[in-house]
């Protein structure tokens, strides 16, 4: 039999995910990789850009990110056997992180799955219970060898901020995964950064609802723009630096 690994698109999954229907190795992939500096070659490269780029954010310590990241991420570029099936979702957040994990993944000699929410965007897998995972397990694509090299194009894009190096990839991946346009419109919406459309919505959600109060701010911002998939921290960092 096959040894097979599950890569969760973050801790929320793995705490509702039903092992014992769904049998293999968890890996989470534990970051936000759609916020801060991503630059780097290798691994090791972007490792020392998120350490550097995580604390300045967030004021994640080195310590802590090297303990509970980085060993997941080492743990999926070891693998060269079996198969691994990828849970991640449509918004960018999630994407960004889906290329990466197929920058690592790129020319093993491994089966590559995708699996991904068909509900709302806004819940993403968060919107279904344990038991009704293994129906989306089931229905699980597989991933030929140039999609996972144009995925792992895709993350180098971003990594380049090249729009239209993204539009390009987007448009070849359209037929197949649909999806992907999407996500890289939201991304090219984001430019130019700290003055993209995220900015423009959040100022623009203050005025209509006449509130400074991040938290009926962060869910109608949600609301909006699923497609994003921020969390809180992301938009906080956006909130403090339009209300500051």
């Amino acid at each position: 039999m096959l040894r097979a690994f599950h890569i969760l698109n973050g801790d929320a999954l793995r705490s509702q995910f039903p092992t014992e229907s769904i049998p293999g190795e968890i890996i989470v992939a534990r970051e936000c990789l759609v916020d801060g500096d991503v630059a780097g070659n290798t691994l090791e490269e972007v490792v020392l850009s998120r350490v550097k780029s995580m604390y300045e954010m967030y004021g994640t310590s080195k310590e802590e990110y090297l303990q509970k990241v980085v060993p997941e991420f080492r743990k999926l570029a070891n693998i060269d056997e079996g198969e691994v099936n990828l849970w991640f979702e449509d918004d960018l957040f999630c994407q960004v992180n889906f290329w990466f994990v197929c920058s690592l993944l790129v020319a093993k000699s491994i089966s590559v799955y995708l699996i991904r929410p068909t509900g709302s965007l806004q819940y993403g897998f968060a919107g279904y219970k344990p038991e009704e995972l293994p129906e989306l397990f089931r229905n699980r694509v597989l991933l030929s060898e140039p999609q996972i090299k144009q995925f792992s194009q895709l993350w180098k894009a971003y990594q380049n901020n090249d729009p239209e190096r993204l539009t390009e990839l987007s448009k070849s991946l359209a037929q197949d995964f649909p999806f992907v346009a999407e996500a890289v419109q939201a991304q090219l919406s984001r430019f130019p950064y700290g003055n993209g459309l995220p900015e423009h919505s959040l100022t623009e959600i203050m005025t209509e609802l006449n509130s400074h109060d991040f938290g009926t701010v962060f869910k109608e911002f949600s609301k909006r723009h699923p497609i994003y998939g921020f969390g809180d921290l992301q938009v906080k960092r956006l909130f403090d630096q339009l209300t500051k």
